[in-house]
């Protein structure tokens, strides 16, 4: 294929150029994978600067806290001190920016918590009347799903497909009140109350619409109808006033429809938008032309909303390799095998710069597959890393310390009361506070303002009110102290303070058999103080972008954004291991080496037939409903090849694709097929078998020979006469 001229002077192709000097009207960027999309997003950032648009009134729309960080990373390289003012963060952050400066006109107090998921599991539990956790997941799920939509629990009443379904929609009305009890929100709240903020309260809508005076939108094929929507009112949903916005996506890479997220937003933009400016970014700076063709091929039979073709002038690169093997665990060991292989030198083109442990990728669709690559990685002493594993946030130490700030921020919120109350013990037991919830569930006020009631004494001892009000006095002279606490070197000092007077280190040590890991769990809390104290003393970004970065703030003003977060990124960065990842994780992603394993039907694409089936049981047995379940496999399937694509499309220099004869499920082994995406692949029938073990033995013996005739050849040297 003949490639276009690679590249403008500015270092921008000419595509890429054009993407980022529109600036008058609406703008979709369909960014094909590596084709350089944040380089694009950043380039535009700088030019609505330098063409007089204030830099606060910029706003980067992301999906991930991490890309919002790597964003503001780079366009303050590009940019400079200007980019510190541009609004760069997640739809949630900005959701949370909007909810604290509106939300009173929806009854929300700027001190609203944002409840994490085993909050929601523990409030659904309580809603419907259930002590399972699984059926409390259940119902969260498909209430998120409906939020998504923008459905209200009445409405969802309405649209209930079953019985099920219908008490769902009445535990989500029981679930909503107790959120508005604890003036609390959860995660799909940060989307849908912005927007019903700017669909029903014209100005807070027109304040927004002020301060929008450009909107870019990144990963814009993950939004949801919610998301769009919000979008819609931010950029004043006229095309007439000639919306200023630009989104970037790839509708070959849309892989979250179990999320909510649409392509139909892809097709609503050139109807809502009739100005709509399309640009394609084809040229690829990622992959080898042997690895764009074999994902060209993939996505090829998928129907195209906007169709492109990538291409690259990175060379032709080594053959994408099919690696055959009769079960997970010889899968595993050839995966090993190639690692060895290519690190050492076995690649004629990747060279010695890609031979480090972190240039290679082994991903997955689903992460119970992970599990025989750690044994076999282990075994041969190879370090890894499993991506979207235990966030730190996740884990128990930290959700105690931020369940007090959350009580500090917020009163109301009687699962961060709950929490701290009794973590660590401070004598106040269950049946103290069984009787104080009763209490407050009778007068209709929270825990912590029931705790303050004169007529408590009526059903508790003076010793039990008596520690009560201790923890409530402690709780409002810790707030007092944490909205006055500036800076780093202060709010370290707090914090340790703070830790020493509830005992938390002992009550760690406490609490665990093994001293090694209670050391492990207390030396997070010491990294967790750290990273706390550096925020406050702006000298780490807000990784979230909630608040402007490089800013003295208050520890108080800190711990409201702590919810938002799902990783300290800092901690991960320069790791020399093998990345272990879901495909869905890896989204964004790359690598020079990939191994793509456990490529067989039923695994990718994934159970193809239960889609089908669940379409057509909604239906009965109609004629309806057999189109209906041939429809939902046919869109179930796209998807799975779009998630398809992405894994291929992740590799830079060289991508081994692999499936087993055989695969367990459950506790059987069940006869297994190769996906039919890598027949669609349609590689050179002479390269697409190869095993990693043989070209190890045959490397081996290569070094051993070399190793001999150098040693032949020095002895030969000293037997020489002088």
């Amino acid at each position: 294929m003949s490639s276009p001229p690679s590249h403008a002077p500015s270092g921008l192709n000419l595509a890429q150029q054009e993407a980022v000097n529109f600036m008058h009207g609406p703008c979709l960027v369909l960014a094909g994978a590596g084709s350089g999309k944040t380089r694009v997003i950043t380039h535009k950032i700088g030019r609505l600067i330098q063409a007089g648009l204030e830099p606060k009134r910029i706003a980067a729309i992301t999906f991930t806290n991490k890309a919002a960080s790597e964003m503001r990373e780079r366009a303050q390289g590009l940019i400079g001190r200007a980019a510190r003012d541009v609004v760069i963060c997640t739809f949630h952050a900005l959701g949370v920016r909007m909810l604290r400066q509106d939300g009173e006109a929806l009854g929300l107090k700027p001190t609203f918590s944002i409840l994490d998921t085993d909050d929601i599991t523990s409030i659904l539990k309580d809603a419907g009347g259930t002590v399972d956790a699984a059926t409390a997941r259940s119902w969260q799920w498909i209430i998120s799903g409906w939020k998504g939509q923008g459905l209200t629990a009445e409405q969802a009443a309405v649209l209930a497909k079953d019985d099920n379904e219908r008490i769902i929609a009445r535990v989500m009305g029981h679930y909503e009140e107790r959120l508005s009890a604890y003036q609390s929100v959860d995660f799909d709240d940060l989307i849908t109350l912005p927007l019903k903020l700017l669909q029903n309260h014209e100005q807070v809508r027109q304040k927004w619409q002020g301060l929008m005076g450009h909107v870019l939108v990144d990963e814009y094929q993950d939004t949801n109808a919610t998301q769009y929507e919000v979008l819609k009112l931010l950029v004043g949903g006229n095309p007439a006033a000639g919306a200023r916005f630009t989104a970037v996506g790839d509708d070959d890479q849309s892989i979250y429809g179990w999320r909510g997220a649409t392509l139909d937003n892809l097709k609503k933009l050139p109807v809502d938008f009739p100005t709509l400016k399309v640009i394609k970014l084809e040229q690829n700076y990622r992959s080898t032309s042997a690895i764009l063709r074999a994902a060209n091929n993939v996505i090829g039979p998928n129907p195209k909303l906007f169709p492109k073709n990538l291409w690259s002038d990175l060379g032709e690169g080594e053959p994408v390799r099919v690696v055959d093997a009769d079960s997970e665990e010889h899968e595993a060991e050839r995966t090993v095998a190639r690692i060895q292989s290519l690190r050492a030198g076995g690649l004629s083109h990747g060279g010695p710069q890609y031979q480090e442990f972190r240039h290679f990728a082994i991903l997955y669709r689903a992460n119970h597959q992970a599990k025989t690559f750690e044994k076999a990685l282990r075994k041969a002493q190879i370090p890894y890393k499993v991506s979207g594993g235990t966030s730190f946030f996740d884990r128990a130490e930290i959700k105690d310390l931020c369940g007090w700030f959350r009580l500090w921020i917020n009163n109301n919120d009687d699962p961060a009361f709950l929490r701290a109350v009794t973590t660590p013990k401070r004598g106040i037991g269950h049946q103290t506070l069984a009787q104080l919830g009763v209490f407050a569930s009778k007068y209709k006020v929270s825990l912590f303002e029931a705790l303050f009631s004169s007529s408590l004494g009526s059903v508790l001892s003076a010793k039990a009110v008596g520690s009560l009000h201790e923890f409530g006095r402690y709780v409002n002279d810790l707030e007092f102290r944490a909205r006055r606490t500036m800076g780093a070197e202060d709010a370290r000092a707090f914090l340790l303070e703070w830790l020493k007077e509830i005992g938390y280190e002992k009550h760690l040590y406490d609490g665990e058999d093994s001293e090694k890991v209670a050391a492990a769990r207390w030396t997070n809390v010491m990294d967790f103080c750290d990273w706390m104290s550096a925020r406050c003393g702006g000298q780490l970004d807000d990784a979230a972008g909630v608040s402007s970065a490089n800013e003295v703030k208050s520890l108080l003003e800190v711990a409201q954004t702590v919810s938002l977060l799902s990783t300290i990124s800092e901690r991960e960065k320069d790791m020399d291991v093998v990345t272990l990842s879901t495909l869905h994780a890896a989204k964004g992603l790359e690598w020079p080496h990939v191994m793509l394993v456990g490529v067989t039907e039923g695994m990718l694409p994934f159970k193809l037939k239960d889609s089908g089936d669940s379409a057509a049981a909604s239906l009965g047995g109609s004629e309806r409903a057999h189109e209906a379940a041939n429809e939902a496999t046919a869109t179930h399937l796209q998807e799975e090849r779009r998630l398809m694509y992405v894994g291929i499309t992740r590799a830079q220099r060289s991508l081994a694709v692999s499936w087993t004869r055989k695969r367990k499920k459950g506790r059987e082994m069940i006869a297994a097929l190769p996906s039919r995406f890598i027949a669609e692949m349609a590689l050179d029938q002479t390269t697409i078998k190869e095993d990693p073990r043989e070209k190890l033995k045959a490397l081996r013996a290569e070094f051993a020979k070399k190793v001999l005739d150098t040693a032949a050849a020095q002895a030969q040297a000293q037997a020489r006469p002088a």
